[in-house]
């Protein structure tokens, strides 16, 4: 019986009492007694009542408790069940690999001033990677991508009467991280360039370059907010069987201060120093068997020689912060060539970027403006767009991208350049339009 039931007998015997209080005198003797027996059947009701609404509380939580014991039983044998369902030892090598991967059409317009007829083209890159997790300590990585052979372009002209298009190894090295040492990687192989560049700008090197050799990545937590980082290693960029071998090494360092979220300021340095490039013949004879210089000095009395050699070195920063809850982030970049044999010794460029173009829907405006002399830089392994790659020029970069959808982007990206120092300083100007796609 509920609470409310006995509530109701309650009350019936205070009305029980409070007619006997007002009971007249004049009652007889009988009546009394007949009130007395039933107020007295009344209070054997009531607790025998309150005694069944015990027993019925018992039974529930016992009835609730038996359900938790279920329940738990239950969640067990589902656990031993999902263990016994786990991928076998000889399928688990497939959880440690993650394939990535991009493709981008591009259409080109190029008016180069000193070219005789302007250009129209219609190019592709595609490539495939795969980065495979060894052990705790040790990764493997590798990436196939279009291209013909040139280490500062992947793309692939479409032309050739619809002949095939090559693939290449792009990459292929692998990565140590040891436990012991948080924030180390070492790495060796061919590899992206492991130096940080601010806005991902081109001044030194161009965004599909990749070095051969070993390199080290180390970051520093000197606190919540700041971070400490150094890059470095040694490449090789020629090896010769009857000359010195042309190398390169590097080292670079720079401090990262979280101001607040998400602004933040970056500052550094960086140095590198190319062994035995003065006086070696052009490196664009390794690929296609051009003597091109791409703007760098040549030796006397050899056209297709380095005529300097190449220690750079470089001073950059970043500033990022959000205005009206828009990223903003703007940035500089700075490179002197302290062994150029000419005065043509300086490159700088500053950029910036207004928000990112991620969710679907998203946009971007990015701009930048450089001035590259001649020595500045090694021609060969730097922007491969702007002024038609190399050194010994000027001017702006516009830049606009819109997410389509998740993981697709178009783009437009115009150059609007000028040489200088080379090819009578005519006017030079690009614009590319791209749809990319990546998983």
């Amino acid at each position: 019986m509920s609470g409310v039931a006995l509530r109701q007998r309650s009350v019936g015997l205070i009305v029980l009492g409070i007619l006997l209080l007002l009971w007249p005198a004049a009652a007889s003797a009988d009546e009394i007694a007949d009130l007395k027996a039933e107020l007295e059947q009344q209070k054997m009701r009531s607790a025998e009542l309150e005694n069944r609404i015990n027993q019925l509380e018992a039974r529930q939580k016992l009835k609730e408790r038996a359900l938790n014991e279920k329940i738990d039983e239950v969640a067990a044998q589902t656990d031993e069940a999902a263990g016994q369902d786990e991928i076998p030892d000889i399928l688990k090598w497939a959880s440690r690999m993650q394939w990535s991967g991009d493709f981008r059409y591009r259409y080109e317009y190029i008016d180069d001033a000193t070219k005789a007829k302007d250009r129209h083209r219609n190019r592709i890159r595609a490539r495939l990677g795969l980065k495979a997790e060894i052990n705790d300590e040790w990764d493997l990585g590798f990436r196939v991508a279009s291209g013909t052979a040139d280490p500062v372009s992947t793309n692939q002209t479409l032309d050739e009467a619809f002949s095939d298009k090559p693939l290449w190894l792009d990459r292929a090295y692998f990565n140590y991280h040891p436990g012991c040492i948080e924030g180390l990687d070492v790495l060796a192989g061919k590899f992206g360039v492991p130096f940080h560049k601010v806005g991902k700008n081109q001044l030194i090197w161009d965004g599909d370059l990749n070095v051969e050799g070993g390199g080290v990545q180390y970051a520093h937590r000197l606190n919540k907010r700041t971070g400490l980082y150094f890059n470095g290693g040694g490449f090789w960029v020629n090896e010769e069987s009857s000359s010195a071998d042309a190398s390169l090494w590097g080292l670079q360092a720079y401090i990262k201060h979280q101001i607040d979220e998400p602004s933040y300021i970056l500052a550094g340095v960086s140095y590198f120093d190319y062994g035995n490039i003065q006086g070696h013949g052009s490196f664009a004879d390794e690929w296609d068997g051009e003597h091109d210089l791409f703007g760098n000095t040549p030796l006397a009395g050899d056209p297709n020689a380095f005529g300097s050699d190449f220690d750079l070195f470089e001073v950059f920063v970043e500033y990022a912060t959000q205005v009206c809850e828009t990223p903003v982030a703007v940035w500089g970049d700075w490179v002197k060539n302290t062994a150029a044999s000419t005065s043509e010794d300086t490159g700088w460029l500053v950029g910036g970027r207004i928000n990112k173009a991620k969710a679907p829907g998203s946009w971007e405006v990015s701009y930048d403006y450089r001035d590259v002399e001649l020595d500045a830089v090694v021609g060969q392994f730097n922007d491969s767009d702007f002024i038609g790659g190399g050194t010994g020029g000027k001017g702006h970069r516009f830049g606009f991208a819109y997410a389509l959808a998740k993981n697709t982007t178009a783009a437009l990206t115009y150059f609007l350049n000028e040489y200088e120092g080379r090819k009578s300083d005519e006017d030079y100007d690009r614009l590319q339009a791209d749809i990319k796609l990546k998983f």
